[in-house]
């Protein structure tokens, strides 16, 4: 039998984009296969999926599209005449700036590896829906009502799965997939991929790989024919995993309305702000959706100005004008930084400088057992080590904290966990424990690889703001561990490889503002007080969130407003500058919860 096939892969590739580029619409398509719904849509919580290939005039698309409900996102799919349909309400419709990629299930072959650390499941609980929520939220996506969840667990053209870690059973990671028969009758019996989406925190790796292979699985043992998704054309590393597994770019396209959760989208945001970091970005997000100018003063410094009728203010990150110089040269030496709050009242470690002979330092570490060296001046966790029992380490870490600044500071080891509490204008608004990076172990893979595809991994997950380094502290836990970081941990063994919890040198942040006790808010609140600065973000050590117990660590002077969903830590500090800006009905519900009752 002769060979037909292209011999060359790219112009194989252009000849299947061209054959299916010039398919005729679904309906005059596969005469004997039954005719599909027409005008048909799928309601997935977030928005409405709606199926183009199911209109024949773009008119009655438009006008499905004006249907549009508030605070969602729907998206026409299989558009393939996009021209076409702009024509029809250019001010309203945009073209969506991503790639549809198709995955051919009759050739797609499983994997043999399966997922360590974690399993993947169906959303079986109303608890699995809230905590896909909190997923979408960190990922910026819009969000679904958790009853619509648990209301579709039966509906047969939605499917939901998520990841859960064996270990903690927290939620890492969720997939959503529409079967298009069960949608609309599809003749072409295709499926799609939508909302996959990882908890930035989480640490096992392939999480995402491992969501797509369950979701394809579980259309090719349902006879679907291909399972297509959607992607924006610069997420380069999702396209790099997509094509990975097999998927290849199809001709087809989405449409969407011009509404404010697509602003950036076809509005463009400029390269000022594309060079924002995440922590300047959050805000002038928050100030552009109240009508707050924004102008970008220094993107890779993160300044910016915000401006409001006659009042403007010149930030850096969450550091404003309304900080005073004498607040942050409090924050900016960490000894002074302690005297100050230890005068308020607030419990502070044993702390002594570096500058003593080494009959100090060891009798130092004999009386607390371990400590912490670092430098007095610093930010992001540079130059810190934590748990240091004897002095050779001792030694090794102040030369280190000695790159940071030349006053280097012992202070005593609380055993516990870091919990840094957000503070505006002396209220708290978030808190969230900070947890060390750690690994855990395939019984393959070096323990420097291992460190290696976390800190991409979290690089990816933060904008490049969280990464762990390959240094002297990161390899002294390791050791400490019983590790060198050319061995091979065994399967399973989960090895903490830095002490700090700073995000960025990889740590991890878990919001816990429900659950703090009220002995750590009050200090919180009285060590922003006593430096008299309306925006920090308050380290303490504590035993747990709940428990009074604490340690005050430092006072950081521009904390990032990022890494806290689902607290409004933005909207929090909008309020903060621009009190007038406060929605009229917000302002009421304060001023109502704050009235004094008539028997007080």
């Amino acid at each position: 039998m002769a060979d037909n096939r292209p011999k060359n892969p790219a112009q194989h590739r252009l000849v299947r984009m061209r054959t299916q580029a010039l398919k005729a619409p679904i309906n005059q398509q596969h005469a004997d296969a039954g005719r599909p719904e027409q005008n048909a849509y799928l309601d997935c919580g977030w928005g409405r999926l709606v199926f183009a290939q199911t209109f024949d005039d773009p008119k009655e698309l438009v006008s499905s599209l004006r249907e549009e409900g508030n605070d969602r996102r729907d998206i026409a799919f299989y558009v393939r005449d996009p021209h076409v349909l702009l024509s029809h309400a250019p001010q309203e419709l945009f073209l969506d700036p991503s790639h549809t990629y198709r995955l051919d299930l009759s050739t797609y072959r499983a994997s043999s590896r399966r997922p360590r650390g974690y399993f993947i499941r169906r959303l079986s609980s109303e608890l699995d829906a809230t905590e896909v929520n909190r997923i979408y939220q960190s990922r910026h996506m819009v969000q679904v009502h958790p009853a619509f969840f648990w209301t579709n667990r039966d509906n047969r053209a939605l499917t939901y799965f998520v990841a859960e870690d064996e270990t903690t059973g927290a939620i890492i990671g969720t997939v959503t997939g529409v079967h298009s028969r069960r949608a609309f009758s599809d003749p072409e019996n295709g499926s799609s991929l939508w909302c996959l989406a990882v908890d930035p925190q989480a640490t096992h790796p392939g999480i995402g790989e491992s969501l797509v292979r369950r979701l394809a699985e579980h259309f090719q043992a349902r006879s679907c024919a291909f399972m297509d998704l959607s992607v924006m054309h610069d997420n380069e590393m999702a396209i790099a995993l997509y094509e990975k597994l097999g998927f290849y770019r199809v001709p087809y396209f989405a449409v969407k309305r011009k509404n404010e959760i697509n602003e950036k989208l076809f509005t463009g945001s400029g390269a000022d702000y594309d060079g924002l970091n995440p922590y300047a970005r959050i805000i002038v997000d928050e100030a552009r959706r109240r009508g707050i100018h924004a102008e970008v003063t220094d993107a890779a410094g993160g300044f910016f100005r915000l401006t409001q009728g006659g009042r403007s203010i010149h930030c850096r990150e969450s550091l404003t004008d309304l900080t005073s110089g004498v607040a942050m040269s409090i924050c900016d030496d960490k000894a002074v930084t302690r005297r100050v709050v230890e005068a308020a009242g607030v419990a502070v470690p044993e702390q002594i400088d570096a500058d003593v002979d080494d009959a100090a330092i060891e009798a130092f570490i004999e009386k607390h057992g371990q400590i912490v060296v670092k430098p007095a001046r610093g930010e992001q966790g540079r130059g810190i080590a934590v748990g240091i029992d004897n002095l050779a380490d001792a030694k090794v870490a102040i030369a280190a904290a000695r790159q940071q600044s030349d006053r280097v500071l012992l202070e005593a080891c609380f055993e516990g966990s870091d919990l840094r509490l957000i503070v505006i204008d002396y209220r708290l608004v978030a808190a969230a424990l900070r947890q060390p990076p750690a690994v855990t172990g395939d019984g393959r893979t070096s323990l420097r690889e291992l460190i290696e595809r976390l800190s991409r991994r979290r690089a990816a997950a933060t904008g490049g703001e969280s990464r762990v380094p390959l240094d002297a502290e990161t390899e002294r836990c390791v050791k400490n561990a019983g590790f060198g970081l050319d061995d091979i941990p065994p399967e399973g063994a989960r090895i903490t490889v830095r002490k700090t919890a700073n995000l960025h040198t990889g740590g991890t942040i878990h919001d816990v503002t429900g659950d703090v006790h009220p002995t750590l808010v009050e200090a919180a609140v009285a060590a922003a007080r006593a430096i008299e600065i309306p925006v920090t973000g308050i380290d303490f050590m504590v035993k747990a969130p709940t428990r009074p117990e604490y340690v005050f660590i430092e006072a950081n002077e521009r904390p990032g407003l990022a890494n806290h969903e689902p607290q409004p830590t933005a909207e929090r500090f909008i309020d903060l500058l621009f009190p007038l800006s406060i929605p009229f009905s917000v302002r009421a519900a304060r001023n109502q919860r704050r009235k004094p009752r008539k028997d007080e």
